[in-house]
C-alpha cells in the first residue's frame, strides 16, 4: 500500500511538470513578443534561473532557519539533485531549439531505458520481464503519443542535447535512489537543490542578456508574472518536493518508467490550456487536439504505471 501511494504521489509531481510544458511556452512566446531580438537561450535561462530562484526563496521564507539547520549529508544530497536536474534541464531546454518537440519528448524518456541498464550493470542482475515489458510499453506510447517519425531520426545537436539531458535526469534519479539520503528533511534538501539549479542556469542567463534590465522582462504584466509566479509553485515547488520526498519508496526503474507520463500530461494540458492563457498574454497559441495518437499512447503508458503498481516491492537481500 505505501508503494503505491507513493507511485501515485509521483504521478502527481508528472502531472505537475506536464503543466508547464504548454504553461512555459506560453509564458516563453509572452517573453519573446514584448522582449524581441533576445537569444533563445536568454528566455530559457532566465524563466529557469528565477523560477529556482524564487522556489529556494520561498522554502527560506517558510523555515527561516533552514539555512543553518542543513547538515553536511543534506548539502551533499541536494546539490546533486540540483546538479543533475540542472544540468537535464539546461540541456534539454536547448534541444528542444534544433529539433521536433515530439523527437525531443520521446528522447526525454530514454531516461527509463538508461535507469535499469545502470542498476543492471550496478546490481549485476537482470531487470524482471515484467520491468522490462512495462519499458517497452511507455517508449511505445511516447513514441505513439508524440507521432514520432523513426524515418526521420538523425542525430543533430538538437537530438545529442536531448540525450544528454536524459543522461542527467537518468543520475538526478539514481542519486535519489541512495539509501544514504535516509532521514534527510526534504524541505532542506529541496530548498539546496532549487539553489543550485539556479545558479546553474545563472551564468547562461547572464552571458546572454544584452543589458540589466533584460531580467525584468517577467514583470512586463501582470498576467506574465502570475504565471510565472503559479509555475514556480506547482511545477517547482509543488512536483521536486513530491519527488524528493517519494521517490525514496519505490526502486529508481520504477520512478523512471512513472516518469514516462509527463509526456501524457503535457499532451492533456495542451488541449485546452493555450487557449486559456494566450488571450491574457496577448499570443497567439492555439490548444492542441484530441487525437487517437492521445488515446493509443496515454493508453500504453498508463497501462504500463498500472502494472508496475503492481509489480511487489524488491525484497532486500
Amino acid at each position: 500500500m505505501h508503494r503505491t501511494r507513493a507511485i501515485f504521489m509521483l504521478l502527481l509531481a508528472t502531472a505537475a511538470w506536464g503543466l508547464s510544458f504548454p504553461g512555459g511556452k506560453a509564458l516563453m512566446s509572452a517573453m519573446e513578443q514584448t522582449l524581441p531580438g533576445r537569444s533563445t537561450w536568454f528566455y530559457s535561462s532566465l524563466v529557469m534561473s528565477a523560477r529556482f530562484a524564487l522556489a529556494a526563496l520561498l522554502l527560506w521564507l517558510v523555515n527561516p532557519r533552514a539555512w543553518a539547520r542543513l547538515t553536511a549529508n543534506e548539502w551533499r544530497q541536494g546539490i546533486g539533485l540540483g546538479f543533475f536536474g540542472g544540468l537535464g534541464m539546461l540541456a534539454q531546454a536547448d534541444g528542444l531549439m534544433h529539433t521536433a518537440a515530439s523527437t525531443s519528448a520521446f528522447l526525454t524518456q530514454f531516461a527509463a531505458v538508461l535507469v535499469p541498464l545502470v542498476v543492471m550493470m550496478r546490481d549485476r542482475r537482470l531487470p524482471s520481464l515484467l520491468t522490462i515489458v512495462c519499458v517497452l510499453m511507455v517508449m511505445a506510447g511516447c513514441a505513439i503519443l508524440g507521432q514520432f517519425d523513426f524515418a526521420q531520426l538523425h542525430l543533430g545537436r538538437g537530438e545529442a542535447e536531448t540525450l544528454l539531458g536524459a543522461v542527467f535526469f537518468t543520475g538526478q534519479i539514481l542519486w535519489l535512489e541512495s539509501p544514504g539520503w535516509a532521514g534527510n528533511h526534504t524541505g532542506r534538501v529541496s530548498m539546496v537543490m532549487f539553489a543550485t539549479v539556479a545558479v546553474a542556469a545563472a551564468p547562461i542567463l547572464f552571458f546572454t542578456m544584452q543589458n540589466a534590465n533584460d531580467a525584468r522582462v517577467l514583470f512586463a504584466t501582470g498576467p506574465m508574472f502570475a504565471l510565472f509566479v503559479a509555475l514556480t509553485l506547482v511545477c517547482s515547488i509543488f512536483a521536486f518536493m513530491l519527488m524528493n520526498r517519494w521517490q525514496p519508496h519505490v526502486d529508481a526503474t520504477t520512478a523512471g518508467i512513472v516518469y514516462c507520463a509527463e509526456p501524457l500530461f503535457a499532451t492533456a494540458f495542451a488541449l485546452f490550456l493555450p487557449a486559456l492563457l494566450a488571450p491574457r498574454l496577448g499570443v497567439e497559441y492555439g490548444n492542441e487536439h484530441f487525437t487517437a495518437h492521445l488515446v493509443i499512447g496515454g493508453a500504453l503508458i498508463t497501462a504500463a504505471n498500472v502494472l508496475i503498481s503492481l509489480k511487489p516491492p524488491r525484497q532486500a537481500v
